[in-house]
């Protein structure tokens, strides 16, 4: 989570403030609530699942059909999979930092250059004089601008983290809906019949999941 959380740090600089927005709601909303509350509720998923059977093995098999991934893990690499795209968007932002400083150093080395070739008193002398003076004072560059290629990584990289959202919450409907039902009714052999099986504090669960 540690490293997760300072390469998204490092995304926050470069992005725009919607990126900057959804980097909050992820860190905040996502990361807090999964890491402080969603955990609890959902880490006696296995052990209260309890089905009205003593047939060895029924138990488990139907745990396994009823949560055929933990949502908990599931969310963990929701997470994951969402915050990659953000990590060859930092990749090309640092990219073009560093070109930008490299590109400051070689025009002071030309200007210094430059200067040294110059008669002082001439005019052309002071006006080096002054734009050396200014690359100086600048400060280093530490945000890329967004234009360009890095503009189109940028757009490419929210489009690629907004496709992998949706595609997650198709997959946990798909899997579990919305709504967690507190009674599971199983079928799957050992199972001598229908056997029902009872859910842990449904209610949490589907406030969670929604």
């Amino acid at each position: 989570w540690n490293l997760l959380g300072s390469i998204l740090e490092e995304v926050h600089i470069h992005s725009t403030i919607v990126g900057k927005i959804w980097l909050t709601i992820l860190f905040i909303f996502r990361m807090l609530v999964l890491g402080v509350a969603a955990e609890d509720v959902w880490d006696d998923e296995q052990s209260e699942f309890i089905c009205n059977t003593e047939q060895p093995g029924c138990n488990n098999i139907c745990y396994d059909k009823a949560f055929p991934i933990s949502l908990i893990r599931y969310w963990v690499l929701q997470i994951i999979f969402v915050s990659s795209p953000s990590l060859v968007y930092m990749g090309h932002a640092l990219y073009r930092l560093r070109a930008l400083e490299k590109e400051r150093q070689n025009r002071k080395a030309h200007l210094q250059a430059q200067l040294e070739d110059l008669e002082p008193m001439l005019e052309e002398h002071r006006r080096v004089e002054r734009e050396l003076r200014k690359l100086e004072e600048q400060k280093k560059v530490n945000k890329a601008p967004l234009r360009g290629s890095l503009l189109r990584t940028y757009i490419l990289h929210i489009l690629t983290r907004s496709v992998v959202e949706v595609g997650f919450m198709i997959g946990q409907y798909l899997l579990y809906g919305f709504h967690m039902s507190p009674l599971y009714k199983c079928t799957r052999p050992p199972c001598p019949n229908t056997v029902d099986c009872f859910v842990s504090r449904p209610t949490e669960k589907t406030i969670f999941m929604v």
